[in-house]
């Protein structure tokens, strides 16, 4: 298997929609908004099995100081083959020079970015408010 990796903003919607629906994020519902969210981000880098889209991440950053990674999420069928690590690691070292790099973890998936340097906040709780309107 060859993965090519890539910096593009620009996706088709059913590409974004099927990459969300494998994990079975809400937001796969909202292809539209995906595509006009990753054209918004500071830095996308995405994971390709020839034509298909099997992975991505992305980063929203003031410039200087703080980096946020809303998504990162990898096709199951392509989980453990290297891909979300590859993902992490380009993106850290894009930020390297940032003074924070931050996350929102699922519980499952925090050992997972606790190998890749991400340390969970002891005194800290993740705070959202979701609207689910158009």
């Amino acid at each position: 298997m060859t993965i090519n990796y890539s910096d593009t903003r620009e996706f088709a919607l059913d590409d974004l929609r099927e990459l969300f629906q494998s994990v079975q994020w809400s937001s796969a519902n909202y292809p539209d908004k995906l595509q006009q969210a990753m054209k918004n981000s500071d830095t996308v880098i995405s994971a390709w099995d020839g034509e298909k889209l099997v992975g991505l991440i992305n980063a929203m950053s003031d410039g200087v100081l703080n980096a946020y990674f809303p998504y990162l999420l990898v096709r199951p069928d392509y989980h453990s083959s290297g891909i979300g690590r590859q993902l992490v690691t380009t993106m850290l070292d894009r930020y390297r020079g940032f003074v924070r790099k931050t996350l929102v973890a699922y519980d499952h998936a925090v050992p997972f970015y606790q190998r890749c340097g991400f340390e969970a906040g002891d005194d800290k709780t993740p705070m959202f408010v979701t609207s689910l309107t158009s």
